[in-house]
C-alpha cells in the first residue's frame, strides 16, 4: 500500500502532524503598548486610596511652604486629627453604605439622637453610665435596621429612605430632648463615662484624644473586615452588581440590612465620641455631619456608583478637609475660602473617579 493510502486510512496521524507544527504562543488581543498615562490610570483604578493620599501629601507640603514650621508642629498636626475624629467615624458608616451603591443622609441625625438618649438616660432617668451608652447604641442600631429593611425588603431608593429617616430622627430628637442641653457638670456627676472620648494623652507636644484613637481602631478593623473576610467581599460584590452577587449565592437582602444596621451602630459610636469632644450633650450639635461624611467619602476617592473604594481613602479625605480648614485658618483667610476649595475638591474628585472608571469600561 502506498504512503498516501496509509495516511488516508489513519486520519489521526494527520491531526497529530498538524498539531505538532502549530503555534504554541498564547493568544494576545491587546497588542498596543500602554502609554505612561494609561499605566497611571490603571494604577489609580487598582488603588482607590492613592488619589486622596497624593492630594493629602501635596496639601501638607503646600501649607508647610506657606506657613512654615509652625504648621508641622506636633500640636497642629494632632489638632487636625482631633477636628476630623467625628467626621471620620461618621464617614466610616457612610463608606459602608456607599460601597453598596447607596447613600445615607440620616447618619448625622442618628448620631445626635443616640448621644441625646445616652445623656437623657444617664442624667434624668438615673440609668448607670455603661447601660446608658448601650441604650444609645440600641437606638442607633434600630434606626439603621429600619433603613435596611426599607431598602432591602421594600426596595425603596436609599436616597428617599434616608432622607425621610433624617427628618423623622431629627424631629424625634428635638421632641424627646425638648431642645435641652445637658451640661458638662451634670455628666461629670451622673455619668463621667460619657465624656471618655474627650480625655487625652500627651506625647511631647502632641495631644491625642481617645476619640482619635477610637477612629484609628475603627478604620483598622473595617479595613481588615472589608479586605480579608467573606462579608467584606460580599459587600463589594453587592455594590458592583447586586444581580450577579445574588446569582453567586450572596444573600443581598441580608447583606444590605447588616450594612445599614452596622452603619447605625457606628453612628452611635460617633455620638458617644461627640459628647467627649464638646463636653456636653446638645441636640443641635453635629447637624452637618451627614454632609461632612459624604464630603470625606467623595474626596477620599469612593465611587458613588458602589463597588469601588477604600476605608483608608475616606480617612485621607477627612484629613484633607482638616488640613485645609486648619491651614487656611492659620493663614488668616476668610472661612468662606475653605468651603469654596472643598467644593472644588468634591467636583474634582468625582471627575477623577469618572476618568478612572474608563479603565473598567
Amino acid at each position: 500500500m502506498s504512503e498516501p493510502t496509509k495516511a488516508a486510512t489513519k486520519p489521526h496521524l494527520e491531526y497529530e502532524n498538524v498539531l505538532s507544527g502549530s503555534a504554541t504562543a498564547v493568544a494576545q488581543f491587546d497588542t498596543n503598548d500602554k502609554t505612561p498615562l494609561q499605566k497611571f490610570q490603571h494604577f489609580l483604578h487598582s488603588s482607590p486610596a492613592a488619589v486622596p493620599l497624593i492630594v493629602l501629601v501635596l496639601s501638607l507640603i503646600a501649607f508647610g511652604v506657606i506657613l512654615g514650621g509652625k504648621f508641622f508642629s506636633p500640636f497642629a498636626l494632632t489638632l487636625i486629627l482631633q477636628q476630623v475624629a467625628i467626621t471620620g467615624i461618621i464617614g466610616a458608616a457612610q463608606t459602608l453604605v456607599i460601597l453598596t451603591a447607596g447613600i445615607d443622609l440620616s447618619v448625622g441625625a442618628i448620631m445626635v439622637l443616640s448621644s441625646v438618649v445616652m445623656g437623657q438616660f444617664a442624667v434624668h432617668y438615673g440609668v448607670p453610665g455603661p447601660l446608658a451608652v448601650l441604650c444609645g447604641f440600641a437606638v442607633g442600631g434600630i434606626c439603621g435596621f429600619i433603613n435596611g429593611i426599607l431598602v432591602a425588603r421594600i426596595k425603596l431608593p436609599p436616597f428617599i429612605v434616608t432622607l425621610g429617616m433624617w427628618q423623622i430622627v431629627l424631629a424625634s430628637n428635638f421632641l424627646y430632648s425638648a431642645n435641652e442641653t445637658i451640661r458638662s457638670q451634670d455628666l461629670v456627676t451622673s455619668a463621667p463615662i460619657l465624656q471618655l472620648f474627650g480625655e487625652n494623652i500627651r506625647v511631647g507636644g502632641a495631644v491625642l484624644t481617645y476619640g482619635v484613637i477610637a477612629l484609628a481602631v475603627l478604620v483598622a478593623v473595617l479595613w481588615y473586615v472589608l479586605n480579608n473576610t467573606a462579608w467584606g467581599r460580599h459587600l463589594y460584590a453587592v455594590g458592583d452588581d447586586p444581580a450577579a452577587a445574588e446569582l453567586s449565592g450572596v444573600n443581598v437582602k441580608r447583606m444590605l440590612i447588616s450594612v445599614y444596621t452596622l452603619s447605625g451602630l457606628i453612628c452611635a459610636l460617633g455620638g458617644w465620641a461627640m459628647i467627649g469632644r464638646i463636653g456636653s450633650v446638645s441636640p443641635t450639635a453635629g447637624q452637618f455631619a451627614n454632609i461632612e461624611s459624604i464630603t470625606a467619602v467623595v474626596i477620599g476617592g469612593m465611587s458613588l456608583f458602589g463597588g469601588r473604594g477604600s476605608i483608608l481613602g475616606m480617612m485621607f479625605g477627612a484629613l484633607i478637609v482638616g488640613v485645609f480648614q486648619l491651614g487656611l485658618r492659620m493663614a488668616g483667610t476668610d472661612p468662606q475660602w475653605t468651603y469654596m476649595l472643598i467644593g472644588v475638591l468634591i467636583i474634582a474628585a468625582v471627575a477623577i473617579d469618572q476618568w478612572i472608571r474608563k479603565v473598567a469600561g
